[in-house]
């Protein structure tokens, strides 16, 4: 996630909310174990000469999001279901909630 594409006031490496601290420059990562993944990325794209833009993710990291964007879907299949068989607006406020959070979750890349 670039400075441009992400969300005001979210870490640059995890995406989530930064905490407003005090005066002074903006933080710009949640933690200061985002700062050193960051780091660390840079250092090692660096290295192996990929554009400073790449995203290296381990198999772990890209089997984590496949997961999170499978529950994703189901979720909204589920909620496609419920419209389908015509649930009540209490149903559906549920099962839309659940999707939300489900998709902010595989918002992360890490």
């Amino acid at each position: 996630m670039t400075e441009r594409t992400r969300p005001p006031g979210s870490c640059l490496w995890c995406g989530r909310p930064v905490p407003e601290i005090g005066t002074g420059r903006r933080r710009r990562y949640c933690r200061q174990s985002c700062r050193q993944r960051a780091y660390e990325q840079r250092h090692t794209t660096r290295e192996a000469g990929l554009p400073e833009d790449a995203v290296v993710l381990t198999a772990a990291e890209v089997e984590s999001l496949a997961d999170r964007s499978y529950l994703v879907r189901c979720a909204a299949e589920d909620v496609a279901t419920a419209v389908a068989e015509g649930a009540d607006a209490a149903e559906l406020g549920e099962l839309c909630a659940e999707l939300v959070t489900l998709a902010r979750d595989a918002e992360r890349i890490r």
